[in-house]
């Protein structure tokens, strides 16, 4: 795990930038705070910030090939990387390390800009081609390492974090307005939108060339549920366990200490219990707890560990514990608001006293169908396949307008919701229920200005998107894909990075693995929800691991108790600031203050959208002094 950067000059390099590289480079001493390397030609400059878990001597970055015409700085793991090495030396490469780093420029080599697709691992490189005057930028499959780039008038600069290209003098910091809407929306924002219009996200899965030609971008893996096979449940299961632990394994490779992040549930709970039984050694496990018991894994965690007799590590996240908001604004770079951001920051921290890099178990509900809410959607659409679409919008459409809301009714007397979602389309149905703050609301609080900008446009259209690229018909396959091209990569994985590497800490998730991703894709999906019940395969795949009551207990969740927090202990922290006037002029203050006020008075719960806003006025106030929306609206602080 590392922290990279570059400026690639479209003069030459100058004194100003090496100090400039320096400059940037040191915002990122958390990612890397083993040490620092730097390399400079003509044209480009290369940093690297270092954070040691291969080959702790022999791997300082940049690196080159033997000749110095491709240099590479890298951030994460090439989890075949053996395998890889002893393939080039059999084709006459040599090697003067023993790092995974060395095999990117002699792969490079030996395939060119394809050389990603051999790649096993998680990974943002930048490689810079001397002979062809060319940079390649290139991300891991799902984009577990983050990278940043920044095409300006008389360079390129790209970084792990976008801290640091802001301290590029003059960096301009446009915001980009649909972006905004993207946040209020989802809770975070998707690549390869980042927060500024100037910066982009290299997306998942692609390289970014930038040469005398311009800027291509290039895809070079998808996952695909076009392909399902049939087979019988043991043979699926075997086929599982195989892949599984051979992810794991290879996640096992290390120079320094490993553990694993342990909440209790099957995915964390299979991880732990095989690296026991393929490390020969005790694990180190850590969780999390809260004091209110619903919210509460950590006694199910601690009595896993005791039976696998691991080294068990439990850190308790209170509203205390909320102090540390202003410093994961600024780990996060732009608004992010996913509250589980909070307790995964503290467990990592609490695996850092003891490990430097630790295995977690994200990846199986997306893999497997494990969220909740797959099973709710699929009712619903069945429901709504009675009735045509003709039929269906304006009948249920009129009765969700005339019902009244009623938050704070039974369930069962709360049909506006229901109303409403018989008249979606089975993408916008879905796109609803997992908003952040549903689309009604948005359109309230966000400023006329900013709505009339954007011209309509609705992140909606992103999950419409990605809903209709697989060619398979099977609605939970395709909400599958959807969610792994959105939530999973853009929140899940962004949360669990910056988190972690606050703390210097290595996360490695084996479930997402791409090999065990693209068998669990060749799975039906009747096989993966069966009998109303999420991530059946995958437990019956586990259940020679597990004890039944891990496999059959109730998925609880990473939540926070907000909806408590925000009425007492984080009353009087959050509410100047979020009643205080938006400077950008991007929230209507009325909205805010009337959210407020509903959800004092006990009658409405609007958690979810007040953390979304104090998470933006945190990250204004953290990283800004004067910037500008695409509406021409100023602010400063």
């Amino acid at each position: 795990m590392c922290g990279i950067v570059g400026i690639l000059a479209k003069s030459q390099i100058s004194e100003g930038h090496k100090v400039l590289l320096k400059k940037m480079a040191d915002v990122l001493v958390h990612r890397g705070p083993d040490g620092e390397g730097f390399y400079f030609d003509q044209s480009i400059g290369l940093a690297h910030r270092r954070l040691s878990i291969i080959d702790l001597e022999g791997g300082k970055q940049p690196l080159s090939n033997e000749d110095g015409t491709i240099w590479v700085t890298f951030n994460g793991e090439i989890y075949n990387y053996l395998e890889l090495r002893e393939q080039l030396i059999q084709k006459g490469h040599q090697f003067l390390t023993s790092s995974d780093t060395e095999v990117i420029v002699h792969l490079y080599e030996e395939k060119g800009e394809e050389f990603v697709a051999d790649l096993r691992g998680m990974f943002a490189i930048g490689l810079w081609d001397a002979r062809n005057k060319r940079l390649l930028l290139t991300r891991d499959r799902l984009g577990k390492k983050p990278l940043f780039y920044a095409v300006l008038k008389d360079s390129v600069a790209f970084a792990s974090e976008m801290k640091s290209l802001l301290e590029i003098p003059g960096f301009p910091k446009d915001i980009d307005d649909e972006a905004i809407v993207d946040y209020f929306s989802l809770l975070y924002i998707p690549a390869p939108k980042s927060i500024f219009r100037h910066v982009r996200k290299v997306r998942p899965a692609h390289y970014v060339v930038i040469d005398s030609q311009g800027v291509r971008e290039r895809a070079y893996w998808d996952i695909s549920f076009d392909e399902t096979e049939v087979k019988s449940e043991e043979r699926w299961c075997e086929e599982l366990l195989a892949v599984y632990q051979e992810a794991i394994r290879l996640r096992l490779r290390s120079d320094v200490p490993l553990g694993a992040f342990l909440s209790g549930g099957v995915d964390s709970s299979s991880v732990v219990a095989l690296m026991s039984r393929m490390n020969g050694r005790r694990v180190n496990t850590c969780s999390v707890g809260f004091d209110e018991k619903e919210f509460d894994e950590s006694i199910h965690a601690a009595a896993f560990a005791k039976r696998l007799d691991a080294d068990h590590y439990e850190e308790r996240v209170r509203p205390d514990a909320l102090s540390v908001l202003d410093r994961l604004a600024w780990f996060y770079d732009e608004p992010f608001a996913d509250s589980s951001a909070v307790p995964t920051y503290y467990v990592s921290q609490a695996a850092r006293r003891h490990v430097t890099v630790a295995l977690s178990g994200d990846g199986g509900d997306e893999n497997f169908v494990g969220y909740r809410r797959y099973y709710h959607d699929l009712l619903e659409n069945r429901c709504r396949s009675y009735l045509s679409e003709e039929i269906r919008r304006p009948l249920f459409g009129a009765l969700g307008r005339w019902y009244p809301k009623l938050d704070w009714a039974p369930r069962m007397f709360r049909a506006q919701a229901t109303f409403r979602a018989f008249a979606r389309t089975p993408v916008e149905g879905y796109f609803y229920s997992v908003s952040g703050i549903k689309p009604e609301t948005t359109q309230l609080l966000l400023s006329g200005d900013l709505l009339r900008s954007v011209n309509g446009y609705s992140p909606a259209t992103l999950f419409e998107d990605f809903y209709n690229r697989p060619k398979t018909a099977d609605h939970l396959s395709r909400l599958q894909y959807l969610d792994m091209k959105t939530y999973l990569v853009d929140d899940i994985l962004v949360k669990v990075d910056r988190a972690s590497m606050a703390n210097s800490l290595e996360v490695r998730c084996p479930i997402l693995d791409h090999k065990f991703m693209e068998l669990a894709a060749r799975i039906p999906s009747d096989l993966k929800l069966k009998d109303g019940q999420g991530k059946y395969i995958f437990k019956k795949a586990l259940a020679r691991l597990l004890p039944d009551d891990v496999l059959t207990r109730r998925k609880q969740g990473f939540a926070v108790p907000l909806a408590s927090w925000f009425r007492k202990e984080l009353r009087e922290l959050s509410g100047d600031l979020l009643l205080s006037q938006d400077p950008l002029g991007v929230l209507q203050s009325q909205v805010v203050a009337s959210l407020w006020k509903q959800h004092q008075s006990g009658l409405s719960d609007h958690s979810a959208a007040l953390w979304t806003i104090l998470m933006y006025r945190l990250w204004q106030r953290t990283y800004l002094n004067r910037i500008t929306t695409g509406t021409g609206i100023h602010g400063s602080f």
